[in-house]
C-alpha cells in the first residue's frame, strides 16, 4: 500500500508541476500578450532578432511548446515568415533549458514568499497586467514547492528493488526510454515539466545518468509534437515539423553516445542531476548553432515537403481561423485579423470596378460584383463565431479592445459590400436600362470621388491593422473633403439638367451614386474613431469641430 500511496503523491505533485506552468503561460498571454503580438511582426525580420525573441519569450512563458503553438499560428497566418518563425523556435528550445537550470538548483525556499505575493497582488489589484503578474508568481511558486516535494517522495524509492528494475531496463534500452519520454511530454505538453520530473529521478538516484540523458532526448523530441498534431493545414505543419526534424536530427547523433556524452559532461558537474542540466542547454544550444545560418534553406526545403494547398473554390471559407489558437487569445486575434483582411480584399476588389460598371455599362462586372456580396457576409458571420468562441478566454483590456475592433471592422465592411453589391449595382441596371450614359464631367467627378474612396481604403488598413494614429487622424480629415467633393458634383450636375431641361430620369440615379460613395467614406472614417479615442484626440477634434454659439446655434 506505501508503494500505491507513493505513486499517487508523484501524480499530485506532477499535475501541480504542470498546473503551476500553465498558471504561468496563462498570466504572461493574459497580461502581455498584445505586445508579444506587436513584437513578433515589428522586429523579427533578421535571424538573431528572432532567435533572442525565441529565448526571452520561453523564459517568461516558462514553455517552449507555449511558444511554439504561438509561433506556429502566426506563421500559418502569414504575420511571421517561415525562415524567422524557425529562428524563434530554436531561440525557445535553448530558453526552456534556461528555466531548467534556474529551477534545477535548491531554491524551494521562496517558493511560499512568491504563492504569497502572487496572491496578495492577483487578488487586490485592479489592474489587468498586475492580476496576471501575481497568477505568474503563484505559478512559479506551484513549480517549485511541486519540484521539492517530487524530490521529497521519491529519496525512500532509491532503495525500491521494483522501481529500479524498470527504469534500470529504460536505462539499457536508450531507445525505449527516449519514446517513453516522448509520450509523456506530448501527454504533459510541457518539456520543463518533464525534464525537471528527470532532474527529481536523477537527483535521487532512481536513474542513472546515461539513462536520463536518454529521457532527456525523449522530452526533447516529445516536445515539438502538441504543435504538429494541433496544426489543421500543410501551411500551419511546416514550422512545427522543422522543429522535429532538428531535434530528430540531434536524437540520432547523439543517442549511440550517451555513455560518452555523460563522461565529457562529468567535469562541469558530476552529479546525474548536473549531467542531465548541462546535457539539456548543451543539445539545443547545439542544434541552435548548426542550423542558424542555413535557416533559410531549411525554410525552402519545408514548403517543398509541405506545399501550399490549392485554395477553396468557395471563397467564404475561412483559411485562418485555427480553433487550436482559442486557447490563446492573442494568437486568435491575430488569426481573425487576418481573416477580416480577406473581407477587406474583397471589398478593394468590388469597388475597383465602380467606374468601369458606370462608364461603360459593364454588365458583366456588376454580377460579379453582386455575387461577391452573400460570400462576405458568409465569412463575416464566421469570424463572429470565432470571435464568440474566443469569449470563453479571459481577456485583458487590450486584447478585449482589438476583439471590438475586429468586430466593428468586419461590421462596417459588410455595411460597405452590401452599399456597393445592392445599391450601386442597382443604380447601374437602371442606368442600363434606360440607356442613359453620363457627360464626361459626370465621369469625371465620379472617378475623383472613386478615388478619393479608395485612398482611404488603404488609410483603413494602417489604422486597422496597426491602430496608427497618424493615419486614423487622415482619415476623419478627409471627410470633409469628401461632402464638399459630392455637393460641388452635385451642384453642377443639377444646373446641367436645368440647362438640358430633361433629364430622362437619370438625375436622381447619379446624385444616389455620389451619396453612396460618402456613405462607404463614412464607414471607413468609422474604423478610426476608437483610435482617436484611446489617444485622447477625439474629444480634442469633437470640441473643434462644434458649433460656436456666435453662429446662433443654441
Amino acid at each position: 500500500m506505501k508503494g500505491t500511496f507513493a505513486l499517487c503523491d508523484i501524480a499530485g505533485y506532477v499535475a501541480l508541476l504542470l498546473w503551476g506552468t500553465h498558471m504561468v503561460t496563462s498570466g504572461v498571454l493574459r497580461g502581455y500578450g498584445s505586445a508579444l503580438r506587436r513584437w513578433l511582426g515589428r522586429y523579427l525580420g533578421r535571424r538573431p532578432a528572432a532567435f533572442a525573441f525565441g529565448v526571452c519569450i520561453t523564459a517568461l512563458l516558462q514553455s517552449s511548446t507555449a511558444t511554439g503553438m504561438m509561433a506556429t499560428s502566426f506563421a500559418a497566418s502569414g504575420f511571421l515568415g517561415l525562415a524567422p518563425g524557425l529562428a524563434v523556435m530554436l531561440g525557445a528550445n535553448v530558453g526552456t533549458t534556461l528555466i531548467v537550470q534556474v529551477m534545477s538548483f535548491d531554491i524551494a525556499v521562496i517558493a511560499p514568499i512568491l504563492i504569497l505575493l502572487g496572491t496578495a497582488v492577483h487578488r487586490r489589484s485592479d489592474d489587468v497586467r498586475y492580476e496576471n503578474l501575481g497568477r505568474v508568481a503563484i505559478g512559479l511558486g506551484l513549480m517549485l514547492l511541486s519540484l521539492h516535494l517530487l524530490v521529497l517522495t521519491m529519496a525512500p524509492m532509491e532503495n525500491a528493488q521494483a522501481l529500479r528494475a524498470v527504469l534500470q531496463s529504460l536505462s539499457d534500452e536508450p531507445l525505449i526510454a527516449l519514446l517513453v519520454a516522448a509520450v509523456l511530454t506530448w501527454a504533459c505538453h510541457s518539456s520543463v515539466a518533464v525534464v525537471l520530473l528527470i532532474v527529481s529521478l536523477a537527483t535521487t538516484g532512481v536513474v542513472d545518468a546515461p539513462g536520463a540523458l536518454a529521457l532527456v532526448l525523449g522530452a526533447n523530441l516529445g516536445g515539438t509534437l502538441p504543435a504538429l498534431f494541433d496544426a489543421g493545414t500543410p501551411v500551419a505543419r511546416r514550422l512545427p515539423l522543422g522543429n522535429l526534424l532538428v531535434r530528430a536530427f540531434g536524437c540520432l547523433i547523439c543517442l549511440p553516445l550517451l555513455h560518452l556524452i555523460a563522461q565529457w559532461l562529468a567535469p562541469l558537474g558530476a552529479s546525474p542531476a548536473r549531467i542531465v542540466v548541462n546535457f539539456h542547454t548543451a543539445f539545443n544550444l547545439a542544434l541552435a548553432l548548426l542550423f542558424i545560418l542555413p535557416v533559410e534553406r531549411f525554410a525552402q526545403l519545408l514548403v517543398r515537403l509541405l506545399p501550399e494547398p490549392p485554395k477553396p473554390s468557395d471563397a467564404s471559407v475561412p483559411q485562418y481561423l485555427d480553433p487550436a489558437a482559442l486557447d490563446s487569445a492573442n494568437v486568435a486575434l491575430a488569426n481573425a485579423a487576418r481573416e477580416a483582411m480577406r473581407m477587406l480584399d474583397m471589398v478593394e476588389n468590388m469597388l475597383k470596378g465602380l467606374v468601369e460598371v458606370f462608364g461603360k455599362d459593364d454588365r458583366v462586372r456588376a454580377a460579379a460584383i453582386s455575387r461577391m456580396d452573400p460570400t462576405l457576409d458568409r465569412l463575416g458571420v464566421a469570424i463572429r463565431e470565432y470571435l464568440a468562441d474566443l469569449g470563453g478566454e479571459a481577456l485583458n483590456e487590450e486584447d478585449g479592445e482589438r476583439s471590438q475592433d475586429i468586430l466593428a471592422f468586419i461590421i462596417n465592411i459588410e455595411h460597405i459590400g452590401d452599399i456597393t453589391a445592392n445599391n450601386l449595382m442597382e443604380f447601374a441596371a437602371k442606368k442600363a436600362a434606360r440607356g442613359q450614359d453620363f457627360s464626361a464631367d459626370d465621369i469625371l467627378d465620379l472617378a475623383a470621388m472613386h478615388n478619393q474612396v479608395m485612398e482611404s481604403l488603404q488609410l483603413a488598413v494602417a489604422v486597422f491593422l496597426r491602430s496608427d494614429v497618424r493615419a486614423a487622424q487622415q482619415l476623419v480629415a478627409r471627410k470633409p473633403a469628401l461632402w464638399r467633393m459630392e455637393n460641388e458634383s452635385s451642384e453642377r450636375h443639377i444646373r446641367a439638367l436645368r440647362e438640358q431641361c430633361d433629364d430622362g430620369g437619370g438625375g436622381d440615379v447619379y446624385l444616389r451614386i455620389l451619396r453612396d460613395l460618402k456613405r462607404i467614406h463614412s464607414h471607413l472614417a468609422a474604423l478610426a474613431y476608437p483610435v482617436l479615442e484611446r489617444a485622447g484626440l477625439l474629444q480634442e477634434r469633437l470640441v473643434r469641430e462644434a458649433p460656436s454659439p456666435s453662429n446662433g446655434v443654441l
